[in-house]
Formats: structure tokens, sequence, C-alpha cells
């Protein structure tokens, strides 16, 4: 990790990396067998991982890994990008089941904020679907609000906004 990647104090810091690599793949496809296995109806990625890869890449987006100073490969994962009407969307946000509950589900959350007030913009959005009643929990506890469906992703059920401060 360079100099510009921010730590939190669990010995955790987050890297911006080229959503093809492979931390980022293994991260992403750990998520999707996640979401597979809660989802009440199959979870279908399709070829996300390549669709997705031009939206998480600078000037118009981010991909960021999570790693353990002391360990190789990723522990989560999270994305940003710039939706039409300027706001910023936070996407595939996941944390490896081995490092929960030390709270860096928030500080992932945090570090995806801060790369999306960077992109400039004032709003933050971000979807979930309601089998992630602890995801649902944390946004409502980081000030997030639910809106009305502001995209038609097919496995969303909850829609979320935060002003970017």
């Amino acid at each position: 990790m360079d100099a510009s990647d921010s730590t939190n104090p669990s010995g955790y810091g987050f890297e911006v990396v080229d959503p093809r690599c492979p931390d980022a793949v293994a991260s992403l496809e750990s998520y999707f067998a996640e979401l597979d296995e809660r989802f009440e109806d199959d979870f279908d990625p399709g070829d996300t991982i390549s669709a997705d890869a031009a939206n998480f890449e600078a000037p118009e987006g981010a991909f960021l890994v999570m790693r353990r100073q002391d360990s190789d490969g990723a522990f989560g994962c999270g994305a940003v990008q710039v939706l039409d009407d300027g706001a910023a969307e936070i996407k595939r946000m996941w944390i490896a089941p081995q490092a929960r509950g030390e709270g860096l589900g928030k500080a992932m959350l945090g570090e995806l904020e801060t790369h999306a007030r960077q992109l400039g913009n004032g709003v933050i959005r971000l979807d979930t679907n309601n089998v992630l009643s602890e995801a649902i929990a944390m946004y409502l506890s980081q000030g997030y609000v639910e809106i009305e469906a502001y995209n038609d992703n097919p496995y969303a059920r909850h829609w979320f906004e935060k002003r970017a401060r």
C-alpha cells in the first residue's frame, strides 16, 4: 500500500486498484458467491466484473480493496462510480466473513464516501437487497435515508442516499 492509503486501527488499510486485478476479482467472486447463497432467488452476476470495470476507474470512479498489513490478499472490497445525474454511487461493498465484527464495514463505507467526495459529488447513493439486514442497519446508522428507486437493479429492494460532507 502506498502512502496515500488510509489505515484504520485494526491494522487494515485500503488501496485503490484496477478492478480487474487478481485481488479485486477474487473479492468480487467471493462477494457474488455470498449473494447467491443469501438471496431468496438465485443471484446471477453475469459478466458484471468485466462490464463494471470501466465504471470503477478514474476519473469517474474508484475500486478499493481492504488488506491487513500483516497478510497477503484482500479482506474486503468496494467501489464508487459517478452516475449520470452527478451523484456518486457506492457499489460492490463486501467484507470477508473472517474479518467481520471489527467495524470494518463502517471503515470501508467511510473510505468509499471519501472517494465519492473527492469526485466532487454532493450526493451519495447505494442500493441493497432486503436479506442484507446488517448492511441496511449499518447504512441507516451512518446517516443514509431510504429513498425511491433510482435504478432498475433487479436485486435491489432498498435504495439509500446521503449528502456528502
